[in-house]
């Protein structure tokens, strides 16, 4: 077993960028080398450290008990030593090339990422914004796992390793097809749950935000479908009578764009919010900080929704 003194630490980032990946080729493409550069250097690690390390799997590799080990420190030390450098390193924005990878939701995504690529067009015309999606059951894995730099959905508080920044409030607006008979009169619970709904999960979970709060009012809803996906949702309410409730600012959008019928939200619930959450190890980050200022910036700028009156 090699120790510190005879094994070549550039070895590692190619041992994280593997198990990370779990795939040699995806590694190398991370890690702009060749294939067979990253092939030879674990053999090199493997003779260095008399173990397999990875074993050839259907569609990639999988770690042996010692790499399973090992990937935990040696992950944790390389983000130290890049957050380290990255704190000394000077960030311009007019010249970085810098990708940054962000968790958002589906939500996040419409309702802030275009203008914060409008603003990083102006100020950082070279960096890249590259998005994954993230909701509560996904968000801090992916930090932890360093798959992104900082996540943005409707999330619970964090461990005491990362820090919380409360941005856009929200409330909730109702759709149905123009011409439904909710598109007129009164939007009262009874009228309001008399129609299936149409529910927005991307998770799969049947459980929406309406749906305490119309369970202790007496008045539970019955759900027609739930999809995965809002590119959906406007053909699905112009073809059927179902209703569906959505966070405001898409449903203006939506309604704008589509002739659907937008009605008030005749269900009280405390509002949700999106949380912008990132590793502490990022505070000190420049290029990281900017990233945080123009997120910042582009939640207040996108402001308020105005009200739908009933």
């Amino acid at each position: 077993m090699a120790d510190l003194q005879t094994l070549d630490l550039n070895l590692l980032r190619v041992f994280d960028a593997v198990a990370r990946e779990r795939h040699v080729t995806h590694a190398a493409e991370k890690l702009n080398l060749s294939q067979p550069a990253v092939s030879n250097a674990l053999a090199r690690l493997r003779a260095a450290l008399n173990d397999e390390l990875f074993l050839r799997r259907p569609g990639g590799v999988e770690p042996t008990a010692l790499a399973l080990s090992l990937a935990g420190p040696v992950a944790e030390v390389l983000d130290r030593l890049r957050t380290t450098l990255a704190d000394h390193a000077p960030f311009d924005p007019a010249t970085t090339d810098r990708v940054f990878t962000v968790a958002l939701s589906e939500y996040a995504e419409s309702v802030l990422v275009p203008p914060l690529l409008e603003q990083m067009h102006q100020e950082a015309p070279n960096a890249l914004l590259a998005v994954r999606h993230a909701d509560r059951t996904n968000a801090l894995d992916l930090l932890a796992k360093g798959e992104a730099e900082l996540a943005v959905a409707v999330l619970p508080d964090p461990p005491a390793l990362y820090t919380r920044v409360r941005l856009l409030p929200e409330n909730f607006l109702t759709l149905v097809r123009a011409g439904h008979p909710l598109a007129e009169g009164p939007l009262t619970l009874d009228r309001f749950t008399a129609f299936p709904h149409l529910l927005h999960s991307p998770n799969g979970s049947r459980d929406g935000a309406l749906d305490e709060p119309l369970r202790e009012a007496g008045f539970p809803r019955r759900l027609g479908a739930v999809v995965a996906h809002l590119g959906a949702v406007p053909e699905i309410l112009a073809r059927t009578d179902m209703v569906m409730s959505l966070s405001a600012r898409l449903a203006q959008r939506m309604a704008e764009t589509y002739g659907l019928a937008l009605r008030p939200c005749p269900v009280e619930f405390k509002h949700t919010r999106l949380s912008m959450i990132f590793h502490r190890r990022f505070e000190a980050d420049p290029g990281h900080a900017w990233l945080r200022r123009s997120m910042l910036a582009v939640a207040r700028e996108v402001g308020p929704v105005p009200g739908v009156g009933a």
